[in-house]
């Protein structure tokens, strides 16, 4: 069974054999010794092509015919693992493979999936786009299944709301769930009071779609226990405390953490790992209306802990506080949460690089080995507790906004920690989800992060 796809696409892999055209892969040394083929070679250096990182130099046969391409890889491949995701998008369409490259097969063949990736949903034309043929000594299945869990969080993410609303969102849940026969569960609207997600009903009430939370089961009783939670705000205006015009553009986006726990979740159900698997996403959009919450309100969450409202743009961590307290119930052995959550976690650490808290040291210094080991960047930041006074107030047990703008990522991430208990490990992770410039494996846009790391983790946890 091939993986899921939220959008049809064809794949980036060939399979024609003999008719592939080659595709040498050099660094200036290869250039300077001459250990590439003997035609490249003189065509390179007629071309005066030196091979710096991300160029291409296509090569004619002696009838003029396209016969062949020189991409460079720099004079230190390894600062760009997948630099072969820009070739994906140089070379003319047609079938490739690689004859030669100071790669591992893996890197060279997921760069350059990854880098293929395209979102023309929303275009007239499509153009027709190069392939690639697995190396033989590459896990074609898994470079394949990795491409899907990224691929679909990339879609979700850049899917507009008009087309990813709450209801659409929904869909795509259980189109997930469908294609891998996982059970699922869906509590909607005023049932979400009735069932005791008060925070989740709060923060979407004004939206004319109404606030759900999605529950995915997948796995077997008795295997490892590993739950995911995802922030799903659809859109986030900010509420009654509105965002200006400039900071909404991208507020489409602010769903990423539901998005990457489903591509995590498409990776652990295709790769049949053996858990125990629990995937929870509270959507909502954040709207304005007549009934929307209100600064300086305060409401009891599934937990029983109070929450004070002191600014309505703080929103995610309530729908989360809800979906993690009904996660830490089960008392999951890995508990995993993911949002879009705080504007000072890219100041502090970019776009690019996301943070994680956990107060388990163990699991801290695997995740940072599988972050190594996938080229799949993160960091941990500290749950330091002489912030914990900075989430209390006067009037509840808990502020969803603290004074002072100090430390945002750390003071909201000891907010989630108050809504986990049972979990015999729980990390958060504080992603942007987006791409603002191209980069070798990503054409910029909606962007997975974390999710491979956090697959090679879990999976590497159960050998």
């Amino acid at each position: 069974m091939a993986p899921y796809q939220f959008i049809e696409r064809p794949t980036p892999f060939n399979t024609k054999g003999g008719s592939t055209l080659p595709i040498f892969a050099v660094t200036p040394a290869h250039i300077e010794t001459g250990t590439i083929d003997p035609i490249a070679l003189d065509w390179a250096r007629k071309a005066g092509y030196k091979a710096e990182s991300g160029s291409l130099l296509l090569i004619p046969t002696a009838e003029g015919h396209l016969g062949g391409a020189l991409y460079g890889l720099g004079t230190n491949p390894s600062e760009q693992p997948y630099i072969t995701g820009r070739l994906a998008r140089a070379l003319p369409a047609g079938e490739w493979h690689i004859e030669t490259a100071p790669l591992t097969a893996n890197r060279l063949a997921l760069g350059f999936g990854l880098g293929s990736y395209r979102f023309d949903r929303y275009k007239s034309e499509k153009s027709p786009a190069a392939t690639l043929m697995i190396p033989r000594d590459a896990d074609g299945a898994d470079i394949k299944r990795q491409l899907a869990g990224v691929f679909l969080a990339r879609d979700l993410i850049n899917t507009p709301t008009n087309d990813m609303g709450p209801d659409q969102l929904e869909a795509a849940f259980r189109a997930l769930a469908g294609h891998y026969k996982a059970e699922i569960s869906v509590i909607t609207g005023d049932e979400l009071l009735k069932q005791n997600f008060p925070l989740v009903h709060t923060v979407g009430r004004a939206s004319a779609d109404a606030p759900r939370l999605l529950e995915l089961r997948w796995g077997k009783k008795g295997h490892r226990k590993v739950t995911l939670v995802g922030k799903g705000v659809c859109f986030d205006t900010g509420g009654l405390d509105i965002k200006p015009a400039a900071s909404m553009l991208l507020m489409k986006k602010d769903m990423g953490g539901a998005a990457n726990v489903m591509g995590l979740a498409l990776m652990i159900m295709d790769a049949k790992l053996k858990v125990d698997l629990r995937v929870i996403v509270p959507v909502v959009e954040n709207a304005i209306s007549s009934n929307a919450f209100r600064p300086g309100d305060i409401y009891r969450s599934r937990k029983g802990l109070t929450v004070q409202i002191d600014n309505t743009d703080a929103e995610g961590r309530l729908i989360l506080a809800d979906a993690l307290a009904y996660a830490d119930e089960e008392e999951p052995e890995l508990l995993i949460d993911m949002a879009t959550l705080t504007g000072a976690a890219r100041v502090a650490l970019g776009p690019d690089l996301p943070p994680f808290f956990t107060d388990d040291a163990n699991l801290a210094h695997e995740l940072t080995e599988a972050s190594l080991e996938t080229d799949d960047p993160i960091w941990r930041l500290p749950l330091h507790a002489g912030y914990e006074k900075d989430i209390r107030t006067k009037f509840a047990d808990l502020t969803n906004a603290p004074a002072g703008g100090m430390a945002g990522s750390i003071t909201a991430a000891l907010f989630l920690k108050r809504f986990v208990s049972k979990a015999k490990s729980w990390v958060h992770f504080d992603i942007y989800g987006w791409a603002p410039s191209e980069r070798p494996h990503s054409p910029g846009g909606g962007e997975a992060q974390a999710i491979r790391a956090l697959f090679h983790h879990i999976r590497g946890s159960l050998r």
